[in-house]
């Protein structure tokens, strides 16, 4: 059956997108599917270079390349994709660890070493692209 016209969370309305340029959609597309354990879609109707892929939680990644007439600069920022699991009886550490691993496999470097907090454990990454992605276990409340 196909996604929903509301990305896979399905529902009427609106869509939840989030929106990350790339210098390699398509590289880009297959590291986050491979991260999340879904296919990327190519979105040739967009244009050749624009993929989705989707959330679990419902919605869509949107990767694509920007036009040339409005490029936009890599750059640091406040702003970073966070991908979430919930941590299995190995707890979220060994969870986190097995992620960063399988992270670092697909072309993500380690920025900040992984570390336990109140609500599970988190580690800070770059992605192939130099964008900056949380990655977050969240133990059972």
């Amino acid at each position: 059956m196909p996604p929903s016209p509301a990305g896979p969370g399905g529902g009427h309305g609106d869509e939840r997108l989030i929106v990350l340029a790339a210098d390699d959609p398509a590289g880009l597309a297959r590291f986050y599917g491979a991260l999340l354990e879904v296919e990327p879609q190519p979105q040739p109707g967009l244009s050749a270079t624009h993929w989705r892929v989707p959330l679990p939680a419902g919605g869509w990644l949107e990767i694509y390349a920007p036009s040339r007439s409005r490029p936009q600069r890599q750059q640091l920022g406040r702003l970073s994709l966070c991908l979430q699991h919930h941590s299995d009886g190995t707890g979220a550490v060994a969870v986190l660890n097995t992620w960063i691993t399988a992270a670092l496999g697909l072309g993500a470097s380690l920025q900040e070493p992984p570390r336990e907090e109140s609500f599970g454990a988190e580690a800070w990454l770059l992605d192939p692209e130099g964008n900056r992605l949380l990655l977050l276990v969240m133990t059972a409340p």
